[in-house]
């Protein structure tokens, strides 16, 4: 091997990815503390559904914002709440169904009333993640998204729906995508991932009483509160 390869894999950082924290900001602040993260080298990567139905999906991505600014590789997914929350600050569109889903809760965290005449405000910053959020983190042997895939069709050709709802027709599919799926969404076991062939489910329900978790790659190495 020469002394640049060498070189290039003696640098080569970690990966951890976090999957659905729905407010519970404070599994997320002690599963953080248990990081060991090169704030410079590794990448850390949010598959989405940082809010609704838990106590406080303010201070979470207060808490996130935070954390971009001291770890430089930080990749933020969009997961459906995500999504829903979106359509409802811009024209309350859905909204019997994000209500549904626990949107009151988030709404509550940033001081809104939902039967009261003031508009929503969210800061700036906060507005900006929104905004930001990616559907799929692509690298040389993963593929990161908040839901999951559609079998059979490419990566650059999945439907954004897919990509933020699918459920079963993913879970259940042995398709090879061409590298391991780590996603969330879809909690199989409140106490530990889903790890099939194909793929890992990192969500594990922490806002309905399980763990939240976070897998490091590629060791595979499971962190759970």
């Amino acid at each position: 091997m020469s002394e640049r390869l060498r070189l290039k894999s003696f640098y080569m950082g970690k990966t951890f990815a976090i999957g659905d924290i729905h407010g519970c900001i404070t599994q997320f602040n002690r599963l953080m503390a248990q990081l060991d993260i090169d704030a410079a080298e590794d990448t850390l990567v949010f598959v989405g559904d940082y809010i609704d139905r838990g106590p406080d999906s303010k201070g979470v991505i207060d808490a996130i914002l935070d954390i971009g600014k001291d770890i430089r590789n930080v990749v933020c997914l969009s997961g459906n709440h995500e999504d829903m929350f979106l359509n409802y600050c811009r024209d309350r569109s859905d909204e019997d169904l994000y209500m549904s889903n626990g949107g009151m809760r988030t709404l509550a965290s940033y001081g809104f009333s939902r039967e009261g005449t003031e508009e929503l405000i969210l800061p700036e910053s906060h507005r900006d993640f929104f905004s930001s959020l990616r559907t799929y983190h692509e690298t040389d042997d993963y593929i990161f998204v908040h839901a999951g895939l559609r079998p059979g069709v490419p990566l650059d050709q999945q439907d954004r729906e897919d990509l933020l709802w699918i459920r079963f027709e993913f879970i259940n599919s042995q398709y090879d995508f061409g590298k391991t799926v780590i996603y969330g969404h879809t909690p199989i076991s409140l106490n530990k991932p889903f790890i099939d062939r194909n793929k890992i489910c990192i969500d594990t329900g922490a806002v309905y009483g399980g763990r939240l978790t976070c897998i490091e790659l590629p060791e595979i190495k499971i962190y759970q509160v």
